[in-house]
């Protein structure tokens, strides 16, 4: 496996309260909107709910990976996240996120093996290790002789 991979995303906003999203590793660009408090539409995606579906999406994925490796055998994983959002003084931030999984597996004889594999993965998610990496912001302002209409 290689040592690094890159992956990007492009997020432009397109017009009046919604915007889209997409990668070179999904065929389908993404609708996304703010969430509902903050005048967004009913029925989009907001980046609240992508960052929550990124932790449980990671979280499941590297459970499969762990378990795979091990040779533990489940029936089913279910990852619920949820995330608390607060005003404070510099505007509004996440206090807390909480990543629930609901582990299936038949009999008992494996509950402390089931167990250190969740704690593992909790370990291993990229996603969660990247909430305290360190964020680059490098922008870049565009000069245009028009402004495209709204």
């Amino acid at each position: 496996m290689e040592e690094f991979h890159n992956h990007q995303v492009t997020a432009w906003w397109t017009s009046g309260r919604t915007g889209l999203a997409k990668c070179e590793s999904a065929p389908n660009a993404l609708h996304f909107t703010a969430p509902l408090q903050f005048g967004g539409l009913e029925g989009r995606w907001t980046p609240e709910d992508l960052l929550l579906t990124a932790i449980g999406s990671c979280y499941a994925t590297t459970f499969r990976a762990l378990a795979d490796r091990s040779r533990f055998e489940y029936a089913d994983l279910e990852v619920q996240v949820s995330g608390t959002v607060r005003k404070v003084d510099s505007g509004y931030t996440f206090t807390e996120i909480v990543t629930r999984p609901a582990l299936t597996m038949a009999g008992t004889e494996h509950h402390k093996s089931a167990v250190r594999v969740l704690h593992k993965t909790q370990e291993l998610c990229l996603v969660g290790r990247a909430l305290c990496v360190k964020h680059t912001f490098e922008p870049r302002v565009r000069l245009t002789n028009t402004l495209p209409t709204l």
